[in-house]
């Protein structure tokens, strides 16, 4: 999985390269990481053995600022992985005009085997292998799959332990109370919806006759399915791990969360339990299933590589918005395309959470913190803008979204590393 990741984004950097006009230089630049660090964590395990985990670290680059990406716990992460995602944040920072560089870190690890103290330990001993290679100016952490405020504010805690100072922006995605922002929790899936809301816009799509099938569950792709449902969308399926419903007239959001959460279930079973089997009907299916519904709008909201060159034929869907990242492979771009099908990266779609994680950032280096409506308003601004921005130069070049973002990203990375200096300003010059 990880090769077919690296693969595409390098893929998806040469399509974009047709499109600018930035130095040999700047472009030989983006094709590595800056650093890659691999480390060992030993955490001593409740019942007394020592079991080491590998944690990764990647800063990619950080021409426009210090590293900023998530820390992700997963069985399957891997080196190739952190630094695919790590060059995603290097783009999503630029197209939002962030003053971030890209970074990414993660752990090989189940968490849902490990007991919360297990966790503890093994996020504070991630940090103490790490904590030269981060800092506020330097490389920013935030939550990314399976970790949350929680974790970040152990990781926060500790490093402020290791610099006998308190210091917040060392990570974002805290709790309130630990020096985290108003909005962050649901920040990626409401900037997902305001770039939803002004692609239909444009295309003169209205809510109330658009309907929408969501992958995923978590954080979110549940929220991002809140949303659209409270601003008349019919989502009409969703799924998680375990596997999706589906319901023609539409499905009660509110009630599936809430009894997701308090049931611990998979939402297949959701309709099958109590009162809710007869508030609507509805079939069972599988998460492949749910991909190539006949809706409107699919939202691949879970994890990478599931609309492939194996499937892209049976999609049946004409928009697809990426609030997971890397949820397409390149093959699949290119089998959408020829089907007439609007592929909204997600690079753009999914940027809310780093958005807001730079407010966070600010926050806390002012020591003055914002009102929820003063963040989702500036939130709400900056999403607006850019996916106007990438609309007006796919459609001025004619080229995907894909590209476009990628190729709008390009321009503000190479602006920032050719004026850092490079060959074109000593051509010609004598010793």
């Amino acid at each position: 999985m990880s090769t077919t990741l690296l693969a595409d984004a390098s893929i998806r950097l040469e399509n974009a390269l047709k499109h600018v006009n930035i130095s040999e230089d700047a472009i030989e630049r983006l094709k590595y990481p800056k650093t890659s660090l691999m480390v060992s964590i030993p955490v001593r395990m409740d019942n007394g053995s020592l079991q080491i985990f590998r944690g990764y670290r990647v800063r990619y680059d950080d021409t426009r600022g210090p590293g900023k990406g998530g820390v992700r716990y997963h069985p399957n992460v891997s080196l190739d992985e952190v630094q695919s995602l790590a060059f995603w944040m290097t783009f999503k920072c630029a197209l939002l005009d962030l003053p971030f560089g890209g970074a990414k870190g993660g752990i090989t690890v189940d968490p849902k085997a490990l007991s919360k103290a297990e966790l503890e330990r093994l996020s504070r001993g991630y940090i103490e292998a790490i904590a030269d290679s981060i800092g506020p100016d330097t490389d920013i952490l935030a939550p990314d799959v399976y970790t949350n405020a929680m974790i970040m504010g152990w990781m926060m805690d500790h490093y402020s332990i290791m610099q006998r100072k308190i210091v917040p922006g060392v990570v974002t995605g805290k709790p309130l109370s630990m020096g985290g922002s108003q909005g962050r929790s649901t920040a990626t899936a409401t900037g997902a919806f305001h770039v939803v809301n002004t692609i239909c816009a444009k295309l003169g799509r209205s809510p109330e006759k658009t309907t929408v099938a969501v992958q995923g569950f978590g954080n979110a792709g549940a929220e991002i399915a809140h949303q659209l449902a409270n601003a008349g969308y019919r989502v009409v399926a969703v799924s998680d791990s375990r596997g999706g419903i589906y319901a023609e007239q539409g499905l009660d959001i509110p009630s599936i969360r809430r009894y997701k959460t308090e049931n611990n279930s998979g939402i297949k079973a959701i309709y099958c339990k109590k009162t809710l089997c007869n508030i609507v009907e509805h079939k069972v299916l599988t998460n492949e299933e749910l991909l190539t519904l006949d809706v409107d709008i699919l939202i691949p909201a879970a994890l990478e590589n599931q609309i492939t060159a194996a499937n892209a034929h049976q999609v049946k869907a004409k928009l697809i918005f990426e609030v997971a990242n890397g949820p397409l492979t390149s093959d699949a771009d290119s089998i959408l395309e020829r089907h007439g099908t609007m592929v909204v990266p997600d690079i753009l779609t999914n940027a809310g959470g780093v958005t807001v994680s730079h407010f966070e950032w600010v926050q806390n280096r002012n020591g003055f913190y914002w009102t929820a409506a003063e963040v989702h308003e500036k939130l709400k601004e900056k999403m607006i803008r850019e996916t106007e921005n990438v609309w007006e130069l796919a459609h001025t070049k004619g080229i995907s979204m894909r590209t476009a973002a990628y190729a709008h990203a390009l321009n503000r990375l190479g602006a920032a590393l050719d004026a850092k200096g490079t060959r074109n300003y000593f051509v010609g010059s004598s010793a």
